[in-house]
């Protein structure tokens, strides 16, 4: 009877309503024995605990749930080490394509040594440390502190080689841009000779005598310089003084006479070398473009396309530009205060300029006295009044 009449006063739990009152119990349970073990493990209490005390706290703890987070946490951290190691390969097969075809462009556009393998380690460095911050992120781990740290180390790195850099900056421009290259005769201010290395910092050059001058890039990459081996001739010019009274018109003819007897010296339009065309394609022969897959004729065709609008723009622009009077020249170039001076140009490849130059000079001395054409020199009159 006692039996019965507790049982009727108990409340009636429907089948629902008993497992969702089960479930909440197991999640209050497991949240609080979480919260539990975080609070005991903090700084503060683990400092303050005793070997006593810490037995008394693992008493009550529930080993299936620290084991059920445990495994959690391990299988979610080697997912993100699974999913940064495939990161990491993935993006390592990608940084290999792109440094091949960087490659294989630059050494279809005939770039620099010195400048290709420079330019392709930087990519490739660049790529691989954007892949590191990248895989570091995916384990989880903060990078903004990296990031800092590296940017923060170049600004001190650039403001202590700020004059480096800017060499380095200049031997780019010159490797990209190509002002002059290896084997051109250059005059950078009061210094001349033939370039014999373009480094990344500096220029190497030799004099006439033989002397190795070392030039940072910095100031030839922003001031100005003179090539005289950009252009395949060059006019030579030399300055030659008569006395008042002799023939003008004699000293031409025989000015042009010697310059006419040299072989080197460009004497009409004709004479000047122009770049050879390409040899036509044989009708006959099948075109090379039909020879290729469909894809690889449309890169080919836009190519070709390419190089038919530079090369019609820069005859276009080479019909703006004044075209230069080859022909043999002697004019009175000035009347001075002791004699007529005249100025001979003439026209010769780059290559013989300087033969042309001291050539000419010693005909021109021994033939003008022969015709009765005078040299002056400095003289004074002394009158002595007795």
């Amino acid at each position: 009877m006692i039996l019965s009449k507790i049982l009727m006063q108990m409340p009636v739990l429907t089948p629902d309503t008993t497992a969702a009152n089960k479930i909440q119990e197991a999640t209050n349970a497991v949240t609080s024995q979480v919260d539990s073990l975080a609070n005991k493990l903090s700084p503060d209490s683990i400092a303050a605990m005793t070997p006593g005390k810490l037995v008394d706290q693992f008493k009550y703890l529930d080993l299936g749930t620290l084991v059920t987070s445990l495994s959690s946490q391990i299988i979610s951290l080697g997912l993100r080490i699974l999913a940064a190691i495939l990161i990491f390969y993935l993006g390592k097969f990608i940084i290999n394509k792109i440094y091949s075809v960087v490659r294989a462009i630059m050494v279809r556009k005939d770039f620099d040594r010195s400048l290709a393998s420079f330019l392709l380690s930087f990519i490739k460095i660049t790529l691989l440390f954007l892949l590191i911050i990248t895989v570091i992120g995916v384990l989880g781990i903060e990078t903004s502190s990296f990031i800092a740290i590296f940017a923060s180390a170049g600004v001190a790195i650039g403001m202590a080689l700020s004059g480096t850099l800017q060499n380095f900056a200049g031997g780019v421009l010159i490797l990209l841009l190509k002002p002059y290259k290896v084997g051109d005769y250059i005059e950078f201010g009061e210094l001349k000779g033939t370039v014999r290395e373009i480094q990344i910092f500096n220029t190497v050059i030799n004099t006439y005598n033989n002397d190795r001058i070392v030039i940072p890039n910095g100031g030839l990459a922003t001031s100005s310089l003179k090539n005289f081996s950009a252009e395949p001739y060059h006019r030579v010019e030399w300055r030659v003084g008569i006395t008042y009274g002799d023939d003008v018109d004699t000293a031409r003819k025989v000015a042009l006479d010697i310059l006419a007897a040299d072989e080197r010296i460009v004497h009409t339009e004709s004479d000047v070398k122009e770049i050879e065309p390409l040899p036509e394609e044989n009708e006959n022969e099948q075109p090379i473009e039909e020879l290729m897959p469909w894809w690889k004729r449309l890169f080919h065709w836009h190519r070709r396309r390419s190089e038919e609008l530079r090369e019609t723009h820069e005859a276009h622009l080479a019909a703006l530009l004044p075209k230069p009077n080859y022909s043999p020249s002697v004019n009175v170039e000035s009347l001075d205060e002791s004699q007529v001076t005249l100025i001979v140009r003439a026209w010769t490849e780059i290559a013989n300029y300087w033969n042309v130059l001291y050539d000419v000079n010693e005909r021109i001395y021994k033939e003008f006295p022969k015709h009765g054409i005078h040299f002056p020199f400095p003289q004074m009159d002394v009158h002595i009044n007795s």
